[in-house]
């Protein structure tokens, strides 16, 4: 046998023993194991010295860290193995690169190094060395790769451009692998300029002003030096315009009000109502008004209507119209949503946004409902409408399911009653057996168990890679008996025959939950919809903002909830379970006070502040699925329809009397504050 072969099964021999007793498999799983007997106790601070080792660069302790993992076989030594040697991938060999392939072959690492050696290679401009290697990337997620890929596929004449102009144009910022792929393509003529100015145009779009300024280098350097000016300054740079602009003038004029309306949508259309807009080609015109439109969206203009249409009218009126991006449509639907105009007028500006998007675009649950909403607005009356009505209906069907927010309203809005999916047929002994010793698996649990979780993560997600539906189920119930929740709910969700209900709504704490809930009044289904969304039931949660623990509160949340109700308090209790859950289930009540019992403005606050949502419901009344979906963060506006999904379907698990549906819960139509309720608690943070 290889010797590399023989150390890689040496170490998974190891680990699977140290699994199969800590899962108390019996002794028909231990079959397999070693004759040596039980291994030794395992120094797991090792491995959290070498990853702290790694974090302080300190190269001669991740060395010694790693050699004393290989030499006691312990179970996670290529994470230690992996990190020391990425920590001096510059300066690695292909042969030490080799080896260490070699050593753990199959494995996440195996894969990840693999993924960071091929952004070596294409560094070093080694196309032989990155062509042998590429083949053998199993993940293939890397944006980079892929645009170094595409190259090395360009120079052995193939014709790449569709696949590399759709790369460079999801590029979000610039990299050496993407910018050596357009600059390539440029020079041989596979992108021609109109290529590059849309690059340009959806760079300013999305607010990557340096993906913008690398792009417009490769037009020339005048071009080059006037997005410089128009990115730093739109209006200074619009200022100087005192005659219609013509050739790449236009173009940059164009950015220019874009840039613009980033900070200032009124004036940005002011500019376009000045008269050299007016000699603008239609399309470069509904470009323009298209990116006022969405930014006076995003900031909820009773005028990010008007924009719309003032955009699509000037695209109806030439074919050579620049392509919107799925973003900006998304935009003009809620823009639809959110208008005072007729209904007509809404639903049409709905619709023809939806109708622009690409078809991966409208399946999108979301646009599939609007779409069906505005066919059902748009309808005449009588016999006339239905057709239309039909199709309404047939586009509802599609997308009716009680697993996700427009699932909901679907069912809903088809007057059907909620019907959760039957649990799945029970796993068999030898199912969660097999699952159980997959070492993958059980390396991402031994690194979440050690607080190295995201690590443990990714090793558990790659580790997922290939497996069966059955499989993936006993997965999710491995992570769930470990009570690694996040696992559990994220890996069942990835099955579709079979719906464990179970597994994806798991109730951990339901004593404590339905208690701390029931002592102020708020609906236990309401807390656990919140907690899934908030935490995944990680009591050490921390998010990148400093929120902490089952509700993620922030500490400063913490400390005024407590004073508020009297509780004594220390920051140190904020990781606390029963701390924890008392504080944010006493924020929860006060807020949903605050907003007169609203859940959809409730569940906003909690995420974005109050301030935040109080400001979102000014402007016109509106039902509160289409203000859900107008909310400007996108954060915000994802976690109020999944933690009222959510909280949907755990009442009907709780077996909640009545069990409230998703529109009950939405609750009326919002808009601004009734003069005669009480004064906003403006103390609330």
């Amino acid at each position: 046998m290889h010797a590399s072969r023989q150390v890689q099964l040496k170490y998974a021999n190891a680990m699977t023993m140290r699994w199969r007793t800590l899962l108390c498999l019996g002794t028909a799983l231990l079959a397999g194991a070693s004759a040596s007997g039980a291994p030794a106790p395992l120094n797991d601070n090792l491995i959290v010295e070498a990853r702290e080792a790694l974090r302080k660069n300190d190269r001669i302790r991740l060395t010694a860290l790693r050699a004393a993992a290989l030499d006691t076989e312990h179970p996670l030594a290529q994470w230690a193995d992996y990190w020391d040697l990425s920590n001096r991938l510059p300066t690695a060999t292909q042969p030490e690169i080799d080896a260490f392939y070699a050593r753990w072959p199959g494995t996440y690492v195996e894969d990840r190094l693999r993924n960071d050696w091929l952004l070596e290679l294409g560094k070093r401009r080694d196309w032989p060395a990155f062509s042998r290697d590429y083949p053998r990337f199993r993940m293939n997620d890397d944006r980079e790769v892929s645009c170094y890929a595409l190259l090395t596929q360009h120079e052995a004449g193939q014709d790449v451009s569709a696949a590399a102009r759709a790369a460079w144009w999801a590029q979000r910022d610039a990299d050496d692998g993407c910018d050596l792929l357009a600059t390539t393509l440029v020079e041989a003529r596979r992108f021609m300029p109109h290529d590059v100015w849309q690059k340009i145009r959806l760079s300013i779009e999305a607010n990557r002003p340096r993906a913008a300024k690398a792009a417009s280098a490769l037009l020339s350097p005048a071009i080059s030096q006037a997005v410089v000016e128009l990115v730093d300054n739109p209006a200074r740079y619009l200022a100087r315009r005192i005659q219609a602009p013509t050739g790449p003038g236009r173009q940059l004029s164009v950015l220019a009000v874009m840039r613009l309306a980033g900070n200032d949508p009124g004036a940005a259309a002011s500019e376009l109502a000045r008269p050299w807009a007016q000699a603008l080609p239609p399309g470069l015109a509904a470009t323009a008004w298209a990116a006022v439109g969405r930014q006076s969206a995003l900031r909820l203009e009773p005028e990010a209507a008007a924009y719309y249409q003032r955009a699509l009218a000037a695209q109806r009126r030439h074919a050579d119209s620049h392509a919107w991006s799925d973003e900006t449509l998304a935009w003009a639907v809620r823009a639809a949503l959110r208008s005072a105009a007729e209904p007509q007028e809404r639903w049409a500006l709905a619709a023809s946004a939806i109708d622009a998007m690409s078809a991966a675009e409208q399946q999108d649950p979301a646009w599939v409902y609007w779409k069906a909403r505005a066919l059902q607005g748009r309808a005449a009356t009588g016999p006339a409408g239905d057709e239309a009505r039909a199709a309404a209906r047939a586009l509802l069907e599609s997308i009716a399911t009680p697993l996700h927010f427009y699932g909901l309203l679907a069912t809903e809005d088809l007057g059907q009653s909620l019907a959760l999916p039957p649990p799945p047929v029970e796993l068999s002994t030898r199912e969660r057996a097999l699952i159980s010793v997959n070492p993958g698996l059980n390396r991402a649990l031994q690194m979440i168990a050690l607080g190295l979780r995201n690590e443990g993560v990714r090793e558990w997600n790659f580790s997922l890679r290939g497996l069966g539906e059955r499989e993936m189920l006993a997965a999710a119930q491995l992570a769930c008996d470990h009570e690694v929740w996040d696992r559990c709910i994220n890996t069942s969700e990835r099955t579709r025959a079979e719906v464990d209900l179970a597994q994806r709504y798991p109730m951990p704490f339901r004593d404590d939950v339905v208690a701390a809930a029931g002592d102020i009044g708020l609906d236990p289904a309401y807390v656990y919809g919140l907690i899934r969304q908030e935490s995944r039931f990680i009591m050490d949660a921390r998010s990148h903002v400093g929120a902490s623990g089952l509700m993620q509160l922030m500490p400063a949340t913490a400390r005024w909830t407590a004073k508020r109700i009297g509780l004594p308090y220390t920051s140190d209790m904020i990781a606390n379970r029963d701390v924890n859950l008392k504080l944010g289930t006493s924020y929860l009540k006060l807020v949903l006070d605050d907003f007169d019992g609203s859940a959809a403005l409730a569940t906003a606050a909690y995420n974005a502040g109050p301030s935040r949502s109080r400001r979102w419901r000014e402007g016109a009344l509106q039902e509160a699925a289409a203000w859900a979906e107008g909310i400007p963060f996108n954060e915000t506006r994802d976690y109020v329809k999944k933690v009222l999904s959510n909280a949907t379907v755990y009442a009907a698990l709780l077996k909640s009397v009545p069990a409230p549906a998703l529109k009950t819960r939405l609750g009326p139509a919002i808009g601004p504050r009734e003069t005669t309720a009480a004064a906003p608690d403006k103390d609330l943070p």
